[in-house]
């Protein structure tokens, strides 16, 4: 048998899943993925994702506004967040973050939406599920300001941003997630980045149906296929596939307590 892993961050709600659902989960099972984790980028589809967590076998979810959407949905409230928390397969908050990549015009309203997702993992114990592109410094800041005003847990979920978000994250005892970017062949520069991080702060995800890794690059990405990200992960860390696997599985459930 495969070693299990968990992909800590897909989307299984996107219309690039529709009528394969039961597939999909077959074939992640036959590759070790026996957990995941589906993320809600729009509130409004939280009922549907949440449903996906109670018919699917090894289904987690977590809510959120992703932040290249938080100026067309209604604004997050710390209320609205911490009820739908009350879900047992509701694992985490978010995704959600700063994205300033296409959406810079909004970067007040997506800051504004990140410190009420950071409340409402403050208040739940729930993991903080963070976006961060072309964003680093205010990230780091605000990530930092919210940290000393009352602590919280958080992954920087499909990290690929730069080292000193890295290790502003890492001081704040938060975590880094490796998607099918860190196995891209000119990614030499993150996998340093993912080498010189404490292996217990380290996940694995697919942020599928995005960022498929080698050798299905440039196809639609699934939850089977966190298994090619964490081998080329094993292979950064120096260490046999299947320690590496028991490894990010400890961190998994240490931060995500809800689906230990």
């Amino acid at each position: 048998m495969e070693p299990r892993i968990t992909d800590s961050h897909c989307h299984l709600d996107f219309p690039q899943f529709a009528d394969e659902l039961p597939a999909i989960r077959a074939r992640a099972a036959g590759a070790g993925v026996h957990r995941m984790v589906t993320i809600c980028t729009r509130l409004r589809a939280a009922p549907a994702i949440r449903a996906l967590s109670e018919t699917l076998e090894g289904v987690f979810w977590a809510a959120g506004t992703h932040p290249m959407s938080a100026a067309e949905e209604p604004m997050a409230s710390v209320e609205e967040l911490c009820a739908l928390a009350e879900h047992p397969r509701m694992v985490g908050i978010g995704e959600t973050g700063l994205d300033y990549h296409y959406t810079a015009d909004t970067m007040a309203v997506q800051q504004e939406s990140l410190r009420i997702h950071v409340e409402a993992a403050r208040r739940t114990g729930l993991p903080l599920i963070v976006h961060a592109r072309d964003a680093d410094d205010d990230m780091a800041r605000i990530l930092g300001e919210e940290h000393r005003a009352g602590p919280y847990s958080c992954v920087m979920h499909c990290f690929s941003s730069g080292r000193a978000l890295a290790e502003a994250a890492l001081d704040l005892g938060f975590y880094l997630s490796m998607s099918g970017i860190a196995a891209f062949p000119r990614s030499g520069e993150l996998r340093d980045i993912f080498a010189a991080a404490p292996l217990e702060r380290i996940l694995v995800e697919t942020d599928a149906p995005y960022l498929a890794p080698p050798p299905h690059r440039g196809k639609r990405n699934e939850p089977a296929f966190a298994a090619h990200t964490a081998r080329k992960g094993a292979e950064v860390f120096g260490m046999d596939y299947a320690d590496f696997a028991a490894a990010t599985e400890a961190n998994f459930e240490r931060l995500f307590t809800r689906a230990a």
